[in-house]
This record gives structure tokens, sequence and C-alpha cells, in this order.
């Protein structure tokens, strides 16, 4: 078995320390440590990371593999320091049967770049009118613990219901996509003042903030666990901090780009800034920057959402929504989080890693940096600051909001139980 010796790393962002790894796991950590043959990386005070756990990804296959693929989708998650990532189930065919959800975990485990977890539809093609095989993809392989229709709401409540009570008999949980249908017909943007003054049609907050009120009081009834997909305004965020107050048990998860980017954006009609749900407002990023720094929105998920070329260079209707995020998510959370001193890297840890992790129960990642644990691993280089290019993604698809935009932050290691798949930046 092969040793890595990773040598005066900030684990977390504390004081260097030395880390060795041994085959697939952590043996020791601490100052001036040594091991015979092993391969020495030279940290030089950049911040080690356990490996980041993605709640919230597209992968794309099967179906659409012109935009992304299992292999490819995991190469970009190993770039920007993910070594599990869970997959949405909204694939050609729907990832609503056993069979599909293993065809996903397969393919995961066969690309050895990152662990796959597929998401389970919570209904039969996505369509709101039946219950998936929530039980089945339980038990399949796969080990199915998370549900969700992504793209679409589970806009019925007693659909909803029944979901929330299937899953809570094996502690899974449904993440749910909050949109009501009806509010965001023909919805181009976020309603405020620059849908007005463009013309385009508005997708307002409420849409969003009704179905999370109703869908915390339908866990707190059933007493199961609901995850909100991508929060993204300033009434959901006092919705659930309401919820949590009363002890329900609600978690939620923002995206980089909604910690970030701004419907002002839109004005240039770039069909690169089109994303479900739609930037918001100014005051609904700093609204979700303070609410992630004190915990009320549990995690960092990227929606990863890959289109290939055609679907979004294109005039701004017709246009995809969706952005690519694997590969400049942690950059963004440095930017937005960590220089503006609302968290710090054990903060970021917790927020990429340890809790998305137990959200979905992910066995082996989401660990502490320390001795006897999975050698999942980022090795982050938090001095660099540059431009964004999409012609070195890993992934198949470019459309990233980010292009030419300087970020800090760059992700020069990723280790996989003990095995490297980001060796100074490049893939293994």
């Amino acid at each position: 078995m092969s040793k890595t010796l990773i040598r005066g790393a900030k684990v977390l962002g504390g004081e260097p320390q030395d880390v060795l790894i041994d085959g697939e796991t952590i043996t020791q950590v601490g100052a001036s440590l040594s091991a015979e043959g092993a391969q020495v990386v030279e940290a030089g005070g950049k911040v080690l990371l356990p490996g980041l756990v993605d709640l919230h990804t597209h992968l794309r296959e099967p179906g659409r593999e012109d935009s992304e693929t299992v292999l490819t989708g995991t190469r970009a998650a190993a770039s920007g320091g993910y070594t599990n990532v869970f997959a949405m189930a909204n694939t050609f065919p729907v990832a609503d049967t056993a069979g599909v959800v293993e065809q996903v975990w397969r393919l995961g485990q066969e690309s050895g770049y990152c662990d796959v977890q597929p998401i389970g539809a919570v209904t039969v093609g996505l369509e709101g009118q039946k219950l998936a095989e929530l039980g089945a993809m339980h038990e399949s392989a796969a080990g199915v613990t998370v549900f969700s229709d992504d793209g679409k709401c589970v806009h019925d409540a007693v659909i909803m219901r029944r979901a929330l009570e299937y899953v809570k008999a094996f502690d899974g949980v449904v993440a749910q996509h909050a949109q009501e249908p009806r509010l965001t017909e023909g919805a181009q943007m976020n309603e405020g003042v620059v849908s007005a003054e463009l013309g385009l049609g508005g997708w307002p907050a409420v849409a969003e903030e009704s179905v999370i009120a109703r869908d915390v009081l339908l866990a707190d009834h059933v007493g199961s666990r609901v995850h909100i997909c991508h929060l993204s305004t300033a009434g959901s965020v006092e919705i659930v901090r309401w919820a949590k107050s009363r002890g329900i048990r609600v978690t939620a998860e923002v995206t980089p780009h909604h910690l970030l980017l701004t419907d002002e954006l839109v004005r240039s009609y770039n069909p690169v800034y089109k994303v479900n749900p739609p930037l918001r407002t100014e005051r609904d990023v700093l609204a979700l920057r303070e609410a992630l720094a004190d915990g009320t929105i549990d995690i960092v998920a990227t929606d990863h959402a890959p289109h290939p070329h055609e679907d979004k260079d294109c005039e701004w209707a017709a246009a995809a929504m969706g952005m690519v995020g694997l590969e400049t998510a942690l950059s963004v959370v440095q930017e937005t989080m960590v220089d503006t001193g609302l968290l710090d890297w054990a903060g970021v840890a917790d927020r990429m890693s340890f809790t998305p992790a137990r959200i979905g129960r992910a066995e082996g990642h989401g660990r502490p940096v320390s001795a006897g644990e999975p050698a999942n691993l980022t090795l982050v280089d938090t001095a660099y600051r540059g431009p964004v290019d999409p012609a070195g993604f890993a992934s198949r698809s470019r459309n990233t909001p980010y292009e030419g935009r300087e970020l800090p932050g760059r992700v020069t290691h990723t280790w996989l139980r003990g095995k490297a798949t980001l060796v100074d930046g490049k893939l293994t």
C-alpha cells in the first residue's frame, strides 16, 4: 500500500501540521512526521480540508451525455476538491427505479475520481402524480437515501406528505425544489425592478417561499426530514429560521452563484445568467450569506447544471436554465464567506463536507482530518487569485457565469481514499 506525507498543511485553516496517509487511511497527524518510502507533498501552508461533498449535482447520464457524463462530471468534481457527489434524478430515463440508480452508482464506481450517490426521483417520471419506487431504490445496491424531483416541484401536498411518511421508515430525506408552478408560468427571471424594466416575465419570491412554508409544516406533522434545495430569497431564510426554532427537521442549501451574483446581471441578456431559481437581489444575496454563516442555511451545494453550447448560445427566452459549478464552488465560497470574515475554514469544512455528508448519510465522507479516518482530502492554495478559464474545465460543458472573472483559491490536490485524483492542479 502506498504512503503519502503531506507536509506543512493548515488543517481546517489552523496551524501547519503534517498528515500521513497509509493506503486508504490517515494514520498520523502531527509535527515533524516522517515515513520511509512515502511520497512527500509540500503543502507550504496551503489549507487541508476533508474531501468536499456536494448534495446537488446534475451528471446528466443516462440520456444527456452531450452535456455531461458520470466520468466527466466526477473529473470536474475531483478538480473542485470533491470526493462525493449526489447525482440528481432528472436523467433520461428518470432515475425512478432501482435499475437506473444502480446504473449511475456503478458508473461512479468505475470512474474512480469521486464517489457518486444517486438521488432517486420522488414521483414516477418526475410527473408529480404517483410515488416512485422509493423503497426499492433504498434497498438497491445504490442504497438511495435522498429523493428529489429537482427541476420540478412536488407541488401536490398529498404526494409530498406520502413521500415524507415513506422515507421516514429508513431515515431518508426528501429534497424539495421549491417552486409553485402556477406562480412561475412564463417566468424568465426574478420578479422585481429589473424584470419590470426589461419586460421579462417575473419569478416572484413567494413562489419559492409558499412551498417551503407548506413543506416544513408537513415535515413537522409527519415527523420526517425535509431538505430545501437551492434556497434563494431572504423570505425563505426567515421561514427556515422559524421552522428550526420550532424543532422541525428541516435543512437547507444555498448555491455559490446565489451567494455572489444578482439579477442586475440579466441586463446583459446573456443566457449564462439564466438559472432556476433565478438570480435574486443584492438584499437576498446578503441575507443568504448571513444565514449560511449563522447556520440557518446548513450547506453549500453546487446545483452543477451542465448544458451543451447550443442550449446557451441563443436568445434569452429559448435558453436552458443552469450553470456549471463544481470547479468554481470553493473559490466562490472563499470570496463571499471567508474573505469577508463570515466563515473561517473550519466553517467551510462544516458547510461543504461534514454537514452535507450527514444529511445524505454518506458513509466515509465528511469525516475529521485525524488518525484512523478515511483519507478523503483536498488541499487548497488560498493565496492564489486568477481569472476563470472554462477552456480548462474537466466538465464537458462550459456554461459558467464566471468566465474571465478573478476568483481566489485553487484546489491543487484531491485524494479519494488515499488515492490522488488531482495532483498540482492536474487530474491523474
